[in-house]
């Protein structure tokens, strides 16, 4: 087969190759930084809250100002990199992490310290679309799950090491005053780390002959990364320019934005409100203990539900997998909800909350940032990303923002029932939205003219 077809087929069919896992790590720099920004702020309002007398409604400003600057992020880059292109916007969005996270460390006052957390978020939030799309675009057909989650798995390691940052600093002894900005400028060197390689990266193959229709480039990237000698000659590429105003991309941007914002909704809400929920039940620990429970339960359940996800995610399928993490979810949430006195026995309430963050990671935390990256032609592919993640963020903000109003007012118990209802909500969006994507091409989401055979391949 000649021609763009081919070069696409190639890269599809090639093995996992080191351009793979060198992509992974390039990509998933960026999430680690993300989940520490985002879950670092927890434990730093916790600590600016007497130093600053910070009231309950600034308090939540704190925790979910990143989050709804996220929404705004994610939908700009996505849009963007549909439009100039993927290289062009990559790299971006860390620089503007960087640059937040080092000057909210030096944020003079409340209002400063929101305004950097709004440019933090502008960074996260176009990190999601852009990462993900990219990941998505280079990896090969049969891998495409594991390879995208392994780039969100390092959201856990992101996870782990927040906590643990904050209980060796507030360890030390160290004024408060100097620990807060500490944990807050750290952020910067991760993301800083991979400006260099995200800037130098290819432009993807799939961008190139479908919608620059330059299949030439696209051969020589494919023949570059794979050694895999592909001939682009007369690969004339008949794709129209899709767009999302039919039933089918509707239905599936309502999939996916919608169990994204069902999902961080319950997992933002619980995560930033870690803090406040052992407090709950911890009464009378300190800050730095409170702190090591959180990394415990991040270590034993939610950082193994990640690589467990990952294993698991071209084997069981998108689908499964996600409505099966919602259901345990639910489930989780629900018994406390109906048994109250559950919260009264700390260790059992510890192991029921570590098995809702194990079935977080194992399910939809994972597929939702998967799933946009592969149900949209590849016009479209930025910006249905973008649009999902935005979803997410502002269920995040929401979480974030709300939930610690709403443990305030109605206590432990009632908001976990909350959860619960919001988690069999994911179900039934999941089952009624979204198709399969199993070991499927990319390119089943481009009109026939393009690559039928690949329409036609078994998954």
């Amino acid at each position: 087969m000649d021609g763009s077809n081919s070069v696409l087929t190639t890269f599809d069919e090639t093995g996992v190759q080191k351009f793979h896992w060198r992509t992974v790590i390039t990509t998933g720099m960026g999430f680690f930084t993300d989940a520490y920004d985002l879950f670092i702020i927890g434990t730093v309002t916790a600590i600016l809250t007497p130093l600053w007398h910070l009231s309950t409604g600034q308090l939540a400003i704190l925790n979910s100002t990143s989050l709804a600057a996220a929404a705004v992020g994610a939908l700009v880059f996505g849009r963007l990199m549909d439009r100039l292109g993927r290289k062009t916007m990559y790299g971006i969005e860390v620089i503007l992490l960087a640059i937040g996270a080092l000057l909210s460390a030096f944020a003079p006052s409340f209002g400063w310290l929101v305004l950097f957390r709004v440019m933090v978020g502008l960074g996260v939030g176009g990190d999601y679309p852009t990462s993900s799309v990219i990941m998505s675009e280079y990896a090969n057909r049969k891998n495409r799950g594991m390879l995208v989650t392994m780039v969100f798995s390092m959201q856990g390691l992101g996870l782990l090491v927040g906590p643990l940052v904050a209980a060796g600093l507030l360890s030390t002894g160290m004024s408060h005053e100097i620990v807060w900005r500490l944990m807050l400028g750290l952020g910067a060197i991760p993301a800083a780390s991979v400006i260099y390689l995200r800037r130098k990266m290819d432009e993807t193959p799939r961008y190139l002959a479908t919608v620059k229709k330059d299949s030439t480039a696209a051969a020589q990237v494919v023949s570059r990364l794979t050694g895999v000698s592909v001939n682009s000659a007369n690969a004339a590429v008949a794709v129209k320019a899709q767009n999302f105003w039919n039933r089918k991309y509707l239905t599936r941007l309502l999939g996916t934005a919608g169990s994204w914002f069902l999902i961080d909704v319950a997992f933002y809400g619980n995560g930033v409100s870690s803090q406040l929920i052992l407090k709950a039940l911890l009464p009378h620990a300190a800050l730095v203990t409170t702190v090591l429970v959180a990394a415990a339960i991040f270590a034993v359940a939610a950082v193994p539900g990640y690589y467990v996800a990952a294993a698991q995610m071209d084997k069981l399928g998108r689908k499964t997998i996600q409505v099966l993490g919602f259901l345990i979810m639910a489930l989780a949430y629900a018994g406390i909800w109906l048994v109250p006195s559950v919260v009264k026995i700390p260790l059992l309430f510890l192991i029921i909350y570590a098995v809702s963050y194990f079935f977080i990671e194992f399910g939809p935390n994972t597929t939702t940032f998967l799933v946009p990256s592969e149900v949209f032609p590849t016009n479209l592919r930025g910006s249905g990303h973008g649009i999902s993640a935005a979803g997410g963020k502002t269920g995040a903000f929401l979480g974030a923002f709300v939930l610690p109003l709403i443990l305030k007012q109605i206590g432990l118990s009632s908001t976990m029932g909350l959860l619960a209802g919001v988690s069999i909500l994911g179900v039934a969006l999941t089952l009624l939205t979204l198709p399969e994507m199993k070991q499927q091409s990319l390119e089943t989401n481009e009109i026939s003219e393009i690559a039928p055979e690949l329409q036609r391949r078994p998954s």
